[in-house]
């Protein structure tokens, strides 16, 4: 489980220059300045993607399914970052030498939404399912492998997160 303490990110200008503030989670994040995100496609040899499900608690997107992300805290690197969500939302320890960087975008916003975010898409290689009773939080209620056509029925049924749309023509391809 996640601590009571706050979650602190760096914060980064637009060329991804540290600017040595740290932020609060939650807090309004100051004009000119971006935390980092990653979000983590893992893909199994046969093609299949491994997606979770939130938590129906979650205060965005409950019950809808997704891929594996979220901040990257104070001190990380985008890989450690990568890898620690993976740990904490699948229960799976990815190996570093079977993930990329796909691209990397600075996203002022998404769909009217301030997001004032570097986003790292990564891309795993991994042989198996999510391990979520080994999952360090609550925040995923249920993971599946789909193929693409898997992941498209649930976007055209809405029960995919829509800012995910990149996959069909960025990942899945």
């Amino acid at each position: 489980m996640r601590s009571e303490m706050p979650e602190i990110w760096d914060l980064y200008d637009k060329n991804r220059n540290l600017t040595g503030r740290d932020h609060i989670r939650g807090e309004i994040i100051p004009d000119g300045c971006y935390h980092l995100v990653v979000h983590v496609w893992i893909k199994s040899p046969d093609g299949r993607f491994l997606v979770s499900q939130r938590a129906a608690d979650r205060k965005s997107y409950p019950l809808m399914w997704e891929t594996t992300g979220g901040s990257v805290i104070k001190g990380e690197t985008s890989l450690e970052g990568a890898l620690r969500e993976t740990k904490e939302e699948l229960g799976i320890d990815l190996d570093q030498s079977r993930g990329r960087l796909v691209f990397s975008e600075v996203r002022d916003y998404v769909n009217g939404e301030r997001y004032a975010d570097i986003l790292d898409v990564w891309l795993f290689e991994y042989d198996g399912g999510a391990k979520l009773d080994q999952a360090t939080t609550k925040e995923v209620n249920a993971a599946a492998l789909l193929d693409r056509d898997g992941i498209q029925k649930l976007f055209d049924e809405g029960k995919f997160v829509g800012t995910l749309d990149y996959f069909f023509n960025r990942i899945a391809d």
